[in-house]
């Protein structure tokens, strides 16, 4: 009996056919487990990888391997994107015992779910041998499994957690910038060697440093990314990273996160060079995300596959994006079609004679290029699409409310910001819920704590509460659309949330965990403060909780902020790769953060201009307050009104305000001084 057919996961559903006797994650697994006394299989995986796909190919849908798997375990399937809390302690578990990670992720663990043996993907012959293997190790020595599953924890518990310091300082930051001039790539790029990912958060703690080697650094990383395979140079998007060290060839999936984060940071390219190439990536990703992966209602799905199928009804990665030669003559024509050939680089960069596009030097007609795009794009769209993950997840959705947001208001396009907002609407009110908090210090009725669910399909909620990233990605994106807007929904309701997060997740030392006080009980209580593929929830907290604070003035949020900024001083010197987003937060922290209130009827020109100026500033750590001014209803606007009967800006910084000012011009002065 399958029991995956009533799942809201994408990746579950893929798998409700099996012939395997899968379990959803939860207290049925475990009771069978104890009850027949057998150990149980954990396979975490999510819709969009292909080596998972490949593997549930070669074992899961083998009669004779499920058969063994039956036989021999209780089977949980876990999506690691609905449930990342479950995946983080067994990926540390299997990063423990092997070495390295990874997914498909497949766990051996006790009936109490504590993990004895690990591994990735393994091929059906290794697999089947595995299974007899690890259960006659079960059956004959079952008590020295135990105690290996019993050390495996301990240890796990034993090296939890990161030692947290002092607020960085200037000398922090400068040390993490000489850090990762040691592993840039000076000639193609990105930091390290194959594989390379797009180092999102790195980039923007760059751009907000803003010293001639950080701004070189960021620039040629993502002047290569935009012009190599990762991209999709016909529709925009990114994919999730690139296997070789040039960005040529991506791992073809296309994950709502990377994209999310890539707008915005290419976005904040623009406003601090005026790069046109980041201004035409940048908005080709926002109406990527509008076009692909907006749901029906209005939130943005997951991912696509990296797998689809040829033209030939084989079945692969990548085969929707890649080209041959003869395909572009097909479509194009001798003449454009061999013009398209050397244009993106088709000289079988990818495999069986085909290739990624790339578009490495600006095309020298740009109205051909963008007739041979559109035909091209024409052309592709006919080919049979790769698979999407439509569910919504909180925390991913809030990256891209932030990021469409900014987009929006900074490029002139409305429709972004709208597509913010109906993102923000969703989450607001599918998957956010006043929670009845008791003795929550320093609460309010306005911004009372509401709690998350993290994951919604088809306008249902799913069951599985919110995690640190969620509260703190939501707040956040909540907080841009207010600063864009002028709309004080969004101010309360990030207020709201950063209620929970300091009431249920702050560890006792300054940091944060990733799962709530009242969340399951799992053998470990997971805590990373580290930057992955997403901002940490650490330091995605801090940032959200620094500009409520620039926002409200509590010294409470302020407070919680800085003290979670502890491990940035531990990590900046040699692992700065992965406290970017930390790094780019406390960049804000160290300037001000700057505020500016901007005061005016919202119809007003004059207001719009002070409005865009201020958000046109590219200051690290900017919080804008928008509003008719002389309301309580956000602390910065209250007592500031209209300077001669002209809407009016006023700058503060570091508890210090200067006098408000009543042009664009005197405002761009204050916030450059």
């Amino acid at each position: 009996m399958n029991r995956l057919g009533g799942a809201t996961s994408p990746y579950l559903l893929q798998h409700a056919e099996n012939p395997v006797d899968w379990f959803p994650w939860g207290d049925e697994a475990f009771k069978e487990a104890r009850t027949r006394g057998v150990p149980l299989l954990i396979s975490v995986g999510y819709s969009a990888c292909h080596w998972c796909h490949v593997m549930a190919h070669e074992s899961f849908e083998d009669p004779a391997t499920a058969e063994l798997m039956n036989e021999l375990f209780v089977n949980i399937k876990v999506d690691r994107e609905e449930r990342p809390d479950v995946d983080a302690v067994y990926m540390g578990a299997t990063q423990a015992m092997t070495g390295q990670g990874g997914w498909p992720m497949t766990v051996f663990a006790t009936p109490d779910g504590a993990p004895f043996y690990a591994g990735t993907y393994f091929p059906r012959a290794r697999f089947q041998q595995l299974l007899q293997g690890v259960s006659q190790a079960w059956r004959d020595d079952r008590e020295a499994v135990v105690a290996q599953g019993a050390n495996v924890v301990a240890a796990l518990n034993e090296r939890a957690g990161l030692p947290s310091g002092t607020l960085p300082a200037a000398p922090v930051l400068e040390a993490a910038v000489r850090n990762l001039t040691e592993s840039f790539d000076p000639r193609r790029g990105g930091f390290g060697g194959a594989p390379k990912f797009p180092p999102s958060m790195v980039l923007e703690f760059l751009l907000r440093h803003g010293t001639s080697d950080a701004l070189a650094m960021a620039g040629k990383t993502m002047d290569a990314m935009a012009r190599g395979g990762i991209y999709d140079q016909l529709a925009g998007g990114f994919a999730r990273y690139s296997v070789d060290a040039g960005w040529v060839v991506p791992h073809f999936e296309k994950m709502l996160y990377d994209n999310a984060l890539l707008l915005r940071v290419y976005t904040h390219w623009w406003r601090s060079t005026g790069s046109v190439l980041a201004r035409r990536i940048a908005l080709e990703t926002a109406d990527w995300l509008l076009r692909e992966m907006r749901t029906p209602e209005g939130g943005f799905a997951s991912a696509l596959d990296a797998d689809s199928a040829g033209s030939d009804g084989s079945h692969g990665e990548g085969l929707f994006y890649v080209w041959t030669p003869e395909q572009l003559r097909d479509v194009l024509g001798d003449d454009d079609g061999a013009w398209a050939t050397s244009l993106f680089e088709v000289t079988g960069t990818f495999e069986h004679g085909m290739s990624v596009l790339q578009l490495l030097a600006d095309p020298d007609d740009g109205a051909r290029f963008d007739q041979v795009r559109t035909a091209l794009l024409a052309a592709r769209e006919q080919r049979p699409r790769p698979g999407r993950d439509d569910k919504v997840v909180a925390s991913w959705n809030g990256l891209a409310v932030s990021a469409l947001a900014e987009a929006g208001a900074l490029f002139d396009r409305p429709d972004l910001v709208e597509a913010a907002r109906a993102a923000a609407v969703l989450l607001d009110d599918l998957h956010a819920a006043e929670d009845a908090l008791a003795d929550t210090p320093g609460g309010s009725a306005v911004d009372g704590p509401v709690r998350l669910r993290r994951t919604s399909r088809d306008g249902r909620a799913g069951a599985n509460a919110g995690v640190l990233e969620d509260y703190a990605n939501v707040a956040e994106g909540f907080l841009v659309l207010y600063g864009v807007t002028g709309e004080t929904r969004w101010f309360h309701r990030a207020g709201g949330l950063l209620e929970t997060l300091l009431a249920r997740f702050p560890d006792g030392s300054g940091g944060f965990f990733d799962s709530p006080d009242d969340g399951e009980r799992l053998f470990q209580r997971p805590q990373d403060p580290t930057d992955n593929a997403t901002p940490s929830g650490q330091f995605a907290a801090a940032g959200a909780l620094l500009s409520y604070a620039a926002l409200t003035g509590s010294a409470r949020h302020r407070e919680a902020a800085e003290a979670a900024l502890g491990t940035v001083s531990v990590l900046a010197a040699q692992y700065a790769r992965f406290a970017g987003w930390g790094l780019a937060v406390t960049e804000g922290t160290l300037n001000g953060p700057v505020e500016v209130a901007v005061v005016g009827p919202a119809d007003d020109p004059r207001t719009k201009a002070l409005h865009r100026a201020a958000l046109m500033s590219g200051v690290p750590g900017l919080v804008v307050a928008l509003g008719p001014g002389g309301t309580a209803d956000v602390p910065l606007l209250e007592g500031r009104g209209l300077v001669g009967g002209e809407p009016a800006a006023y700058v503060c910084r570091g508890f210090a305000c200067r006098a408000p000012v009543t042009t664009p011009a005197e405002l761009r002065a204050q916030l450059s001084a």
